[in-house]
Formats: C-alpha cells, sequence, structure tokens
C-alpha cells in the first residue's frame, strides 16, 4: 500500500511540472521584428544652442517595439547635410534619454566643417549651422552583443542654431613614425618604429626591406584609417625610379631588397606632407679605425656590404686600426645636408641601439682586424 500510495504521489508531481512547462512556454513574449522607431524632436530645435556653453545635448526617443522591454544600445549619429550624407557616430547610450557630450560634438562638428570647406581656418569661427541628427537602435546581450535583426534606424531631426567654436587641437609633427610590411606580417604590433635624426625633429629614417608587397606608414600602431601608402607621399631619393605603388595602394618595388628610407613631415593646413627619400642602403664606419682615421664623412673603404636576405648582417670592412680609447668603435647613415653623428649607432651587448634624440653614445672599443656586424631586421649587432 505505501509503494501504490509513493507511485500515485510521484506522477501526480510529474503532471503538475508538465503542466506548469506548458504554461511556461504559452507565456514566453515572442521577439518581434520592430517597424517604426521615433526619434523625438528636441525641445531647443529652433533656440540657439551654444556648444561652447553646454554640457550637453538630450536628445529622446522611444524603445522599438521588440515585443516587450529589451535592453537596447542607441548609437546616435551626426551630420551637417540634412540628407545625412556626412553622418558619423558620436556616442551610444543604454536608455531612451541620450545626454550627447556638448564637447565631443563641438570637435566633431568642427572636423566635418573643415572636410567640407578646407579654406575654412580657426577665424573662420564661429559657426552658427543647423545639425541632423539620427539613432540607431539594436536590441543587445547582458555581454553587449547585438542580437541579429534587431536593427533599426530612426527619423531624422534637427538643431537649427547651433553655436560651433573651432574646437580641433593644431596638427603638429608626429612623434612618431612606424612602418608595417610584410617583414612584420603586417601586424602593427611587431612593427618597426622610424628612428629621429639627432636635433630635427620633424626628420625620420630607417632602413626598411621592402617588396612587391610594400609597406604603409601610420603615426600610430593601428590600422585606424590613417595609414599612408604611396599616393599619400612624395617620393624622391636616389632610388626613386624603384618604388611604385602596387594594387592594395602600398609602397612597393619590383626591386626586392633594403633601402634608406628618410622622411621629412612638415604641416600644411590641417594635413602632414611626407616628403619620403629612398637611398642607397649604405652603412658607414666613422672614426679611428677607418684607414684615414681622420673622421671623414663618406671615406672611401668604409662602406659596409649589403645583404640580400632580410634577416642577414650588414657587414663593415676590416677595422684598419685599433679604436682609440675616446673614440671607440662609430657608425652611421647619411642623412643629405646633416652631420654624421646625428643619424649613428652602435651595438651595445648585441643589442643595436641608435643614438635618435638621446646625448653622445658610449664607446664600445674594436680590435684591429675585427668587423662591426648589423642586422638592422631585428636590431642586433657584434663585433668580432
Amino acid at each position: 500500500m505505501k509503494n501504490i500510495l509513493k507511485s500515485s504521489l510521484l506522477l501526480f508531481a510529474a503532471m503538475l511540472m508538465l503542466t506548469a512547462c506548458s504554461d511556461d512556454n504559452d507565456h514566453n513574449p515572442t521577439l518581434q521584428e520592430p517597424t517604426s522607431f521615433v526619434l523625438n524632436t528636441p525641445a531647443l530645435a529652433n533656440s540657439v544652442v551654444d556648444l561652447a556653453n553646454s554640457k550637453s545635448v538630450q536628445l529622446t526617443c522611444s524603445q522599438p517595439d521588440y515585443g516587450f522591454p529589451a535592453l537596447t544600445q542607441y548609437t546616435v549619429q551626426v551630420a551637417t547635410d540634412a540628407e545625412m550624407s556626412d553622418a558619423v557616430e558620436l556616442q551610444s547610450f543604454t536608455t531612451a534619454k541620450m545626454d550627447v557630450d556638448a564637447a565631443i560634438l563641438a570637435s566633431t562638428l568642427t572636423t566635418l566643417a573643415v572636410e567640407k570647406d578646407p579654406t575654412l581656418t580657426e577665424e573662420n569661427f564661429p559657426l552658427t549651422i543647423p545639425v541632423y541628427f539620427k539613432v540607431i537602435a539594436r536590441m543587445i546581450t547582458a555581454t553587449g552583443s547585438s542580437v541579429p535583426g534587431t536593427e533599426i534606424t530612426s527619423n531624422v531631426v534637427a538643431l537649427n542654431k547651433v553655436r560651433v567654436e573651432y574646437s580641433l587641437a593644431p596638427v603638429t609633427i608626429p612623434e612618431d613614425i612606424f612602418i608595417v610590411g610584410a617583414f612584420c606580417g603586417w601586424d602593427w604590433n611587431n612593427c618597426v618604429t622610424m628612428v629621429h635624426v639627432n636635433g630635427h625633429q620633424d626628420i625620420y629614417w630607417r632602413m626598411v626591406y621592402i617588396d612587391q608587397s610594400g609597406i604603409k606608414i601610420n603615426t600610430t600602431t593601428a590600422w585606424d584609417g590613417n595609414q599612408k601608402g604611396y599616393d599619400d607621399i612624395n617620393v624622391g631619393g636616389e632610388r626613386a625610379a624603384d618604388i611604385k605603388t602596387n594594387s592594395d595602394g602600398n609602397i612597393s618595388t619590383d626591386n626586392p631588397g633594403w633601402y634608406l628610407m628618410i622622411v621629412n613631415a612638415s604641416v600644411d593646413g590641417r594635413n602632414i606632407i611626407y616628403d619620403v627619400q629612398f637611398n642607397e642602403p649604405t652603412v658607414w664606419l666613422m672614426g679611428t679605425t677607418t684607414p684615414g682615421g681622420a673622421w671623414a664623412e663618406l671615406e672611401d673603404g668604409c662602406q659596409f656590404t649589403v645583404p640580400d636576405a632580410f634577416d642577414d648582417y650588414f657587414v663593415s670592412p676590416e677595422f684598419a686600426n685599433s679604436s682609440a680609447s675616446d673614440s671607440g668603435v662609430r657608425a652611421y647613415i647619411k642623412i643629405p645636408g646633416i652631420d654624421w653623428w646625428r643619424s649613428e649607432f652602435m651595438v651595445f651587448g648585441e643589442k643595436l641601439i641608435y643614438r635618435a634624440d638621446g646625448g653622445d653614445q658610449e664607446r664600445v672599443m674594436g680590435s684591429k682586424g675585427q668587423k662591426l656586424y648589423i642586422n638592422f631586421s631585428n636590431d642586433t649587432g657584434k663585433i668580432e
């Protein structure tokens, strides 16, 4: 009897569970694709909005009808054209009340105005212009991932009198220039940094291996849209005729090998101009170890051999003399019109160190008959 009662109770509990599950499924919300999404006309649509004296500009909207309340991301876009042809993204929010940062808005609008009319300068500001907004909404998960099929774009609204002060930082000579190419797997994390010419913040150099796949340069280590290829530079130098573009717009050549690349950067308005020389990859020995020992630039018999391979050594001639204690072994590449020591370098503990913007380097001794070996592919070297 006890077993029969126990079995009956278990059967009854299972029936209750099945009924509960059936009820839950019957009431689960169903995701529907929204068909409309309204961005409200701002209360200040026809008032003067002075961004310099505002903390934010508020936009509001209704949540798209997904069939139930849902976590939604709202991405605000702004334009100076009513058709939103020059629209750019500003900020994203997770509430239907969006306080757009006035400083970010001012900077973006200044950029858009200058791009539309490159003759505009700081003296032409402030501008009072109509500004247009739309919002893209999409449902997101708790981890921030977009839910497919939930994206919808709002109508366009306007603020008709936005006062914009000039709010762009001045364009300056880049702090660094980086080079990416096949030699580093097109990975900015493994790119090389150009070397500053001592005392010349606008001139950079690097021994670079260029092939048909080519290289690109940038002032940041990222594919951020600011990387420069062949059409973005002025090509010159002894080996300018060897340099060309390719199908990817890279700086390339049909004569693969080492090139001495020298960049002179200058500012014209809001543009950085890159005048780039591609010269013979000549490395020179200097100082008391040379045959003349007279500190003469470009001395005959002091050129390093140039390797054919990317990962091999440039090799100096044998030292004609042992180095004097106060001079050591010295090596450099020649920047036209600039003293040799402003682009010198030396090997310290098998590590190649460039003088760049630093002071005089420590002395490294060498003996008659030895040679200096330099590997520019990994910045190493040795004296032996």
